[in-house]
C-alpha cells in the first residue's frame, strides 16, 4: 500500500500499518523520551491548529532552525498540513547568512532551538521586515516557546485544518533549503511533496531497512540528504533517536544500538582516525595483529576474485580484531549510507571488509537528493552506484558533466527563474555541475565539480577533487586544498592533523614544533613531504603537487572555510591564506 501523496500523509500512512511506540525519541535531561505514532501525529495535528490560529496562511513560510530534535518533526509536519511552506536553516551559520535567507525568503516565523539561536535572530529580526514573532523549542524566561501554539490550538478550527489539508497538492511547495555553496552564492531550492516522496518510494524500492529496525540519526535534518532519510524511516516505520549531538553520538550509538544511520566520510575518517591512534598504541603482539587485519582489509574489493586463504584470514580477522570495532557502533550496525561528499575508497575497502557495509550514495539539493546509490547487495567500491527507480543520468559527451531526469528534480529556484533556465538544457535534463565517469558502464563514479576544475599557465586542466581525496589518506593530513590556477604547476594549502603530529612528535623527539608550532615545523614539514611524494606517484606529472604550505588552524562550518556539509569553501580559502599563496609561487 503506497498512499502518502504529501509528506504529513506520512504518519498517517504508519498509524495505519505498522503503528509504534518509539516513532521518534530524543533525550531530555538524560533520558531518552519516545512519541509513539499517534502521539506525533497529536502534536502535529495541534502544531497545525495553533498555526491557524495565529493567522498563518498556505504558502506563508516558517523557519526552523535547530540541531536534531522531536520538536524539528512537530513543527515541520505542523507547518506542512497548513499549506505552508518551511524554510530549514543550518544552526551554526553566520548573521549575515540568517538576515539574507530569512529576508529572500519572507519567513514570517521563526523556530528555534535554544537561546543562543534565539538572540541571534531577535538581534536582526528589524531587519527582516517579514519576521513577526521568534518561538524557542528551548523552555527560555521571558521568550516565546514553542508550546505556546500548542496551547492556543482549539477543536473548532479543525474542520478548516481539513479542508486545508485536503486542497494540498503532492506539486505544492513544501520546502524552500538555501544551499549552502561552495561558491558563496546562497540560492532557495523549491521542492514539492512530490519531489521528496517520490526519493522516498524509490529508496524504498533499493534499501532493505523495515520496521523491525532502529535508526540513529546524528547529520543535520535540515540537509535535503538527512531530512529526507527521516521522511522514508517514517514510511517504513524504522525507529527513529536522535542523536545528544556529534560529540555524543559515541555514547549513543552504545545507548541505542542502532542497524542502521546516514553519515557523511569526514565523520567515517575521524571514526577510523581514532581506531589507527588505539591500534598503535597497543602493545606487541596485538598491535602485530591489528596491522595484519588493516593490511588484509584494505586489499578486500567485493569485485576481485579472493580465494579461500584470503577470506579464512578475513574471518579471523573480524573475530580478532574488527569485532571490536561493530561493538563501538552499538554491536548491531547491519549498514551504513555515506552521502554529501566522496568517500575514501580505501575506507569503503576497510569498513567493508570488517563487516560494517558501507556503501555510497550521490545527489543535490535540488534532487531531493538521491540520484545514485550503490546498493547493499550490489556495490562498487569507489563509486556512488547506479540510479535510483524512475531516475535518468547521463554524462555529457563534450563535459563529462552529469546531466539527470526525474520526479526528484526541483521545481525550481525562489526568487530566481533565470537561474532554473541555466540548470536545464532544452531537453529537460538536469546540470548537475558535477564530472563523472562510468565504471563498467553502470556504476558512477564521481571525477570532480565542474567548477573546480581549473587550468594551469600551460594549458592544462587538473581536477583537484581526486588528488585532494588522495592525499587525505595520510595520517598527517586533516585536510587539503590544492591549487594552481593559470600558475606553472600544482600547490596545495594542508591543514595538518594537529593532534596526530603532536604524539608523533613527542613519540620521535621532535622538539622544533614545540618552539615553532607544528605548521612552521621544518622537521614536520620534511616528513609530510614524505607522504606527499607517496601518494604524487599515483598522478600524472602536471597533476602532481610540487610546494606545499602548511595551516595554523583548522578549517570549519564555524570559520566559514567549509560548507555544513564539510565541503571546501575554496574562494574564502584562497582569499584567507592569500600571502600563503603568494608565498609559493614567488619563491623559487
Amino acid at each position: 500500500m503506497n498512499n502518502s501523496l504529501r509528506l504529513f500523509d506520512l504518519i498517517p500512512f504508519q498509524i495505519n500499518n505498522f503503528p509504534r511506540a518509539d516513532c521518534i525519541s530524543d533525550k531530555k535531561d538524560g533520558k531518552w523520551v519516545n512519541y509513539s505514532s499517534q502521539e506525533v501525529q497529536s502534536i502535529i495535528d495541534k502544531v497545525s491548529l495553533g498555526l491557524i490560529k495565529l493567522g498563518v496562511n498556505p504558502k506563508d513560510k516558517i523557519a526552523i532552525i535547530s540541531p536534531n530534535r522531536t520538536e524539528w518533526n512537530f513543527i515541520d509536519l505542523g507547518i506542512l498540513q497548513v499549506g505552508a511552506i518551511d524554510v530549514p536553516i543550518y544552526p551554526n551559520i553566520s548573521l549575515i547568512d540568517y538576515e539574507y535567507i530569512l529576508s529572500d525568503s519572507e519567513v514570517k516565523y521563526a523556530f528555534v532551538a535554544n537561546e543562543d539561536l534565539y538572540d541571534k535572530i531577535s538581534s536582526i529580526k528589524q531587519k527582516v521586515k517579514s519576521l513577526i514573532n521568534i518561538y524557542s523549542f528551548d523552555k527560555l524566561d521571558g521568550k516565546n516557546h514553542w508550546k505556546e501554539i500548542l496551547d492556543i490550538a482549539g477543536e473548532s478550527l479543525r474542520t478548516r485544518l481539513n479542508e486545508i489539508k485536503g486542497s494540498i497538492q503532492p506539486d505544492d511547495v513544501a520546502t524552500i533549503i538555501y544551499t549552502s555553496g561552495t561558491t558563496g552564492t546562497q540560492k532557495g531550492v523549491m521542492l514539492s511533496h512530490r519531489n521528496i516522496l517520490s526519493n522516498v518510494n524509490s529508496i524504498n524500492r533499493i534499501m532493505p531497512i523495515n520496521n523491525t529496525h532502529r535508526i540513529i540519526s546524528f547529520l543535520p535534518i535540515c540537509h535535503i540528504f538527512e531530512r529526507t532519510a527521516v521522511y522514508y524511516y517514517m514510511k517504513i516505520a524504522a525507529a527513529i533517536y536522535y542523536a545528544e549531538s556529534i560529540e555524543k553520538v559515541a555514547d549513543n550509538l552504545k545507548d541505542i544500538k542502532p542497524n542502521y544511520f546516514t553519515t557523511v566520510p569526514r565523520l567515517l575518517e575521524k571514526i577510523y582516525d581514532k581506531i589507527m591512534e588505539k591500534g598503535r598504541e597497543l602493545k606487541q603482539p596485538k598491535r602485530a595483529i591489528f596491522g595484519w587485519a588493516i593490511t588484509l582489509a584494505n586489499h578486500f574489493h567485493p569485485q576481485g576474485k579472493t580465494n579461500w586463504f584470503y577470506n579464512l584470514r578475513l574471518w579471523a580477522a573480524r573475530k580478532l580484531v574488527f569485532s571490536k570495532w561493530l561493538e563501538a557502533l552499538g554491536g548491531q550496525v547491519k549498514g551504513i549510507i555515506s552521502g554529501a561528499a566522496a568517500l575514501q575508497p580505501r575506507l569503503g575497502r576497510i569498513f567493508t571488509a570488517a563487516g560494517i557495509n558501507i556503501i555510497e550514495g550521490y545527489g543535490l539539493t535540488e534532487t531531493s537528493p538521491v540520484i545514485t546509490c550503490n546498493r547493499f547487495e550490489d556495490y562498487y567500491i569507489g563509486t556512488v552506484g547506479f540510479p535510483i527507480p524512475d531516475v535518468q543520468i547521463k554524462i555529457d559527451e563534450e563535459t563529462s558533466e552529469i546531466l539527470t531526469k526525474g520526479p526528484n528534480v526541483m521545481l525550481g529556484y525562489y526568487n530566481k527563474p533565470e537561474d532554473k533556465k541555466d540548470a536545464f538544457d532544452a531537453d529537460g535534463w538536469f546540470h548537475t555541475g558535477d564530472i563523472g565517469i562510468l565504471v563498467d558502464n553502470k556504476y558512477l563514479k564521481i571525477t570532480d565539480r565542474l567548477k573546480e576544475v581549473f587550468k594551469t599557465s600551460g594549458g592544462k586542466f587538473i581536477a583537484p577533487l581526486p588528488i585532494e581525496n588522495k592525499m587525505k589518506e595520510s595520517i598527517f593530513i586533516r585536510n587539503i586544498m590544492v591549487i594552481g590556477e593559470n600558475e606553472k604547476f600544482c600547490a596545495a594549502l594542508i591543514v595538518p592533523e594537529f593532534d596526530f603530529i603532536k604524539k608523533w612528535s613527542e613519540r620521535k623527539s621532535v622538539q622544533d614544533y614545540i618552539e615553532k608550532g607544528i605548521s612552521r615545523s621544518d622537521v614536520i614539514k620534511e616528513r609530510i613531504w614524505k607522504e606527499i611524494q607517496r601518494y604524487n606517484k599515483r598522478f600524472s606529472h602536471i597533476e602532481q603537487i610540487k610546494k606545499f604550505e602548511l595551516v595554523d588552524r583548522d578549517w570549519t562550518v564555524d570559520s566559514g572555510e567549509l560548507t555544513p556539509t564539510l565541503k571546501l569553501k575554496r574562494k574564502v580559502i584562497m582569499k584567507n591564506y592569500e600571502n600563503l599563496i603568494k608565498k609559493i609561487y614567488s619563491e623559487p
